[in-house]
């Protein structure tokens, strides 16, 4: 790229996006980040150079409206990395159970937002941009008493499958990161010792053969990509 890259990463505040923001600010890349918190988020970005935190929830459409207006002033964007996500209930319940309002608020997150960003985001994505969305294992396969999440991530991955198809001038490629070390792992097995599991910037590798690759639109496992080193 002949020009400064520029990269919005949402749900920066900790685990994968913060990994990911570091890494690429260290890169030489610009990095707009965003969080629901943030006095976490600003401590979370503190010292990274490039770096414009932009606290908010993806949820509202005023602060995707803003996100918009920054990276308008920013001139476009290369990569947009749709990270921020929400568990539901901990433990999680089985679907029988699942309070209905929750799951509308997980939806409302984990699909709806993501959509809303790439409407907001579409006109400044430049050509050729990427568009990486974060999604699980619980996407893919039936897995008790994940049917509230992992309803979520497949329906945001068949989104990401649609928006590839309409949009070929976007890279938009899916990835699955596989377990890693993080407060939302760690709440989705209250109790359990998750220390055998890989932190997240292990990962960043992998996501980086995305980013910095010409790959197809399509579903990727962060495993097959790169070696994870724990």
């Amino acid at each position: 790229m002949a020009q400064q890259p520029t990269a919005l990463v949402t749900g920066a505040s900790r685990g994968l996006g913060r990994a990911l923001a570091a890494d690429l600010s260290a890169d030489g890349w610009r990095v707009v980040v965003d969080a629901r918190h943030g006095d976490a988020l600003a401590d979370a970005v503190a010292g990274l150079p490039d770096v414009v935190d932009v606290p908010g929830d993806v949820a509202d459409p005023a602060h995707r409206a803003t996100l918009a207006e920054t990276v308008d002033d920013l001139g476009g964007l290369d990569l947009l990395v749709l990270n921020a996500s929400l568990l539901g209930p901990s433990p999680q319940p089985r679907l029988a159970d699942y309070p209905l309002d929750v799951l509308e608020q997980v939806l409302r997150v984990n699909v709806l937002a993501p959509l809303g960003l790439v409407q907001s985001l579409g006109p400044l994505l430049r050509p050729g941009a990427r568009i990486l969305a974060i999604t699980s294992d619980a996407g893919a396969e039936p897995m008790d008493g994940w049917g509230g999440y992992g309803t979520s991530k497949a329906a945001l991955e068949f989104l990401a499958s649609v928006l590839a198809v309409e949009n070929p001038q976007w890279h938009v490629l899916v990835v699955d990161p596989g377990d890693m070390r993080t407060v939302m792992h760690q709440e989705a097995f209250p109790g359990e010792d998750i220390s055998d599991r890989p932190e997240p910037e292990t990962v960043v590798p992998a996501l980086r053969v995305l980013v910095d690759g010409d790959h197809p639109s399509g579903r990727y496992r962060a495993a097959d990509l790169a070696p994870v080193t724990s």
